[in-house]
């Protein structure tokens, strides 16, 4: 089976700035990004030392080790081709707007609308999941350190502080977000290596590999075993998210029409690599299966870094972690902030006047930063009073900027005629893997909406195992909605002479 080979000389390379004032925007953030910087900012916010311990607890349930590891292989491949569609129409596109832009430019104002919201507020979700896990890992830390109890209001203001560090570095510019980045992925490469080498060498019982490949443990309360395995699949596809990032940054990253769909593609296949190499380290590396689940740590592979390296070791090998985490909250919070702005640039949001401006020296969007992790502060709340509460917002990521990544993809492949490929593309490969990506997306979209356990009285689903990513993803099409029918004129796309025939196009029709 041959495999396809993205091409990228499909059309003549034009400077970044005269590619930008041809999709109607004038140029006024500072394009200092390479292309290592572009994919190291996807590559921080798929984040596998994020995501995969954060959700390795989940995983430990719904499954186990088998659905860890192969899921994580079938997921990952996956995405790929999740990835290639996204990509190809990034090099079209690359601007700051990133997914609601294509959708707008392909399906019309109502798609770039619904679709801008939906990514807008997945970024906002993931802003608060990411930098409040850390939040945990570091109570988790203090906890080893200093008998630290992490209660809901101790963790809030460990949060809140992490949200002002990322704020604060992110106001210096683009050359310092793209610093950080490429070392996080150095960070991320090494710390897996350290991790996965010191839970091979240290420990003087290890799992088999029949156990790493095959063993299958479902605590979830639900006896079908094929249900299991498909929920099982939401540690991998949870973790497989934020590549868009690579989009976002388009406006400040030279050769944008090559160098952001690479970073799309490079992020993916250097996390699937590296995400494999640690789920694998960190199962092989259990100690007692049911002390695991139970942590008194509130985070399993603190547990494992315990049983197998004692109490030393866990701390060194959680502050790894916990930098990891904060290097993947600082590059989503540049990811977010740069879609804050381009939305505003289109009038979008309420207060667009504010949130478009960008700051002179550092060509940054100050106030759009300041917003991204003011939002992300309240989203927060919740959790002060109910958990499950705060699992709902967070919902809000998965569900909505799931789907987003499909919108493009689809329109382009619904309007094909009108699509004219950028300088890196799919060639004769664009439809059958953009008809994989957005069948992918669909499936795991229901998934997301199905409920994960079942309660021990043997009901179908109560208050605190109620799936609340459905009810995330209809809060923020009403909310839209509700919008749209307030503000939705003064959301405008500027017009380009490519566009006569998009503009024939009626704004009813989704």
């Amino acid at each position: 089976m041959s495999h396809p080979r993205p091409s990228v000389s499909a059309s003549p390379p034009r400077p970044d700035g005269d590619l930008l004032r041809g999709l109607g925007y004038e140029p006024v953030l500072t394009r200092r990004m390479n292309g290592f910087g572009n994919a190291a900012i996807s590559f921080s916010v798929i984040s596998v030392l994020s995501g995969c311990i954060t959700m390795y607890g989940f995983g430990l349930a719904t499954g186990g080790p088998s659905v860890m590891l192969w899921g994580w292989v079938i997921v990952g491949f996956m995405v790929l081709f999740v990835g290639a569609g996204l990509a190809e129409v990034t090099s079209a596109y690359p601007t700051s707007g990133a997914l609601y832009f294509m959708a707008d430019r392909l399906g019309g104002r109502r798609w770039g609308w619904y679709t801008g919201w939906l990514n807008l507020l997945g970024l906002l979700g993931a802003i608060a999941g990411i930098d409040y896990g850390a939040a945990v890992s570091i109570g988790a830390l203090l906890n080893l350190q200093t008998g630290f109890e992490p209660t809901p209001q101790k963790i809030l203001v460990i949060y809140l502080v992490i949200l002002a560090l990322h704020a604060g570095l992110n106001l210096f510019g683009v050359s310092l977000v793209s610093l950080l980045n490429r070392i996080s992925v150095w960070w991320h490469v090494v710390g897996v290596v350290v991790i996965v080498g010191a839970l091979t060498f240290a420990p003087v019982h290890h799992r088999s590999p029949r156990f790493v490949f095959s063993e299958f443990v479902n605590t979830t309360g639900w006896s079908n075993s094929t249900y299991v395995v498909l929920i099982g699949l939401l540690l991998a596809q949870y973790t497989f998210s934020g590549y868009d990032a690579s989009a976002h940054l388009s406006e400040e990253t030279t050769n944008a029409a090559v160098s952001a769909p690479r970073g799309i593609m490079r992020a993916i296949t250097w996390s699937w690599v590296a995400g494999f190499v640690l789920l694998f380290g960190l199962t092989f590396s259990i100690q007692n299966y049911a002390a695991v689940q139970g942590s008194e740590t509130g985070l399993p592979p603190a547990q494992i870094f315990l049983d197998a390296l004692g109490t030393g070791g866990a701390k060194a090998l959680l502050l790894v972690v916990i930098i990891a985490q904060l290097f993947c909250g600082n590059a989503e919070v540049a990811a977010c902030s740069r879609m804050v702005f381009a939305f505003s640039r289109d009038g979008a949001l309420p207060g667009s006047h504010l949130w478009r401006r960008v700051d002179g020296r550092t060509g940054t969007p100050r106030a759009a930063v300041w917003l991204s992790v003011g939002v992300a502060a309240a989203l927060a709340l919740p959790s002060l009073y109910s958990p499950t509460a705060y699992n709902a917002v967070v919902a809000i990521n998965v569900i909505g900027i799931t789907p987003a990544y499909a919108i493009p993809i689809y329109l382009r492949l619904r309007h094909r005629d009108r699509f004219t490929q950028g300088q890196w593309n799919l060639g004769r490969w664009s439809m059958p893997v953009g008809v994989v990506a957005v069948a992918w997306v669909a499936f795991v979209t229901v998934l997301f909406c199905l409920p994960q356990t079942r309660p021990e009285t043997g009901a179908w689903v109560s208050v605190d195992t109620f799936n609340y990513a459905p009810v995330a993803l209809v809060a923020v099409l009403a909310l839209a909605t509700v919008w749209w029918r307030i503000a939705g004129r003064d959301y405008e796309i500027p017009a380009v002479a490519a566009d006569t025939e998009m503009a024939k196009i009626q704004d009813g029709v989704v």
